[in-house]
């Protein structure tokens, strides 16, 4: 399998194919793609989803893809590593910024495919796309600033239709239930707001019954739910930051890196160092 690597931190590039000559790829930059034109078959490890004009999709590092074309296409491919936002903003907006996209990649494997909400986004997003494609052709000093404001946009637009399909899902049973996953993953660092004292009384539900009522629509206890969410996030920022343990725990509110450590290998099975190396996450078969 190849791994390929983008000769820069951040590239756009417009391509038309009749059949796709590529092989399989895992990739260690994120990716979005816009279909401009075409049908056929997107494949993400092995796992195959039809695709037609106007279709967009976000792929995360070291996903495996490629594309099973039917009718002539072109893609609009846009690549950057987490290191193109570290180097444009200063360290405090970077935290945030991949603290949203560990959250989309968290949630991402629960509304695979097209995840646009609405048609309003779509023609916005596919605007910005055509607009940031402009602007790297220009390259000239505004270029970069401009290119970084129109993808934090795209960003945060996949972010809410991720999250709005999620809690969506979650409100198939109990309209509060959505917003209190919403509120517990926007808020996992927040050990305080994670309480259930505070989520029963912001949710208007008995603090004796919030437990009961968690595990009934969660098939899990609060505790159990917030602990996976967590050790999502752990994954996330594992294979895809240079941070420490140390680091992350202190970010996710771990007691240390060893507490961490013990949380991990109990959920998973493994080392965390295994997990990295295992391929986890990857088109591995």
């Amino acid at each position: 399998m190849i791994v390929e690597d983008a000769q820069h931190i951040f590239e756009i590039h417009v391509e038309d194919f009749d059949q796709w000559q590529k092989r399989p790829k895992k990739n260690n930059f994120f990716e979005i793609v816009y279909v401009d034109q075409g049908v056929g078959f997107q494949c993400i490890n092995y796992h195959q989803f039809e695709y037609r004009s106007g279709n967009i999709f976000l792929l995360p590092p070291l996903d495996c893809h490629w594309f099973n074309i039917r009718e002539k296409s072109r893609f609009y491919f846009i690549r950057f590593t987490d290191h193109y936002f570290l180097n444009n903003q200063d360290e405090a907006d970077y935290k945030q910024w991949f603290d949203r996209m560990a959250y989309i990649l968290a949630n991402y494997n629960k509304v695979p495919g097209d995840i646009i909400g609405t048609e309003r986004e779509r023609d916005f997003i596919i605007q910005t796309i055509k607009s940031i494609h402009q602007e790297y052709l220009v390259g000239d000093t505004y270029s970069k600033s401009i290119i970084t404001g129109g993808m934090v946009s795209i960003l945060n637009i996949l972010a809410r239709s991720i999250e709005h399909q999620y809690v969506e899902q979650a409100n198939e049973s109990d309209s509060r239930f959505g917003e209190i996953l919403r509120f517990i993953n926007t808020n996992i660092s927040d050990t305080d707001k994670l309480r259930v004292p505070y989520l029963s009384d912001k949710f208007g539900i008995s603090p004796t019954y919030f437990s009961e009522y968690f595990k009934k629509q969660a098939d899990m206890s609060l505790g159990e739910y917030i602990m996976k969410s967590k050790l999502k996030l752990v994954e996330t920022k594992v294979l895809h930051t240079d941070l420490t343990l140390k680091e992350i725990a202190y970010q996710l509110n771990f007691t240390d890196s060893s507490h961490l450590s013990k949380s991990f290998k109990s959920a998973y099975g493994m080392t965390i160092k295994e997990f990295k190396n295992s391929g986890q996450g990857c088109c591995a078969k």
